[in-house]
């Protein structure tokens, strides 16, 4: 099993990671947990981040998914993973 440790704000160099992390952790979304991982390669991070903006923030981006798909993902992957969505 891997052992992966989680990340605080104040361990990420990266100003633009930082910032997305204490926003998560604030949030709670992106789950902070996960963000928390993924702080550990920035450019990971980053990525997700730039993709998670295109496909769902309206307020920065059109959108490129419409929003019955994404709502139709989000319960699949919930579905599928046991999750009580």
């Amino acid at each position: 099993v891997a052992r992966i440790s989680y990340l605080a704000p104040d361990e990420v160099e990266d100003t633009e990671a930082r910032k997305w992390l204490e926003d998560a952790i604030s949030k709670g979304r992106p789950g902070p947990e996960n963000q928390s991982i993924r702080a550990h390669q920035t450019g990971v991070m980053r990525s997700f981040m730039y993709t998670r903006d295109l496909l769902f923030n309206k307020k920065t981006q059109p959108g490129v998914v419409e929003h019955d798909l994404k709502e139709l993902a989000r319960a699949y992957v919930a579905l599928s993973l046991d999750c009580d969505y």
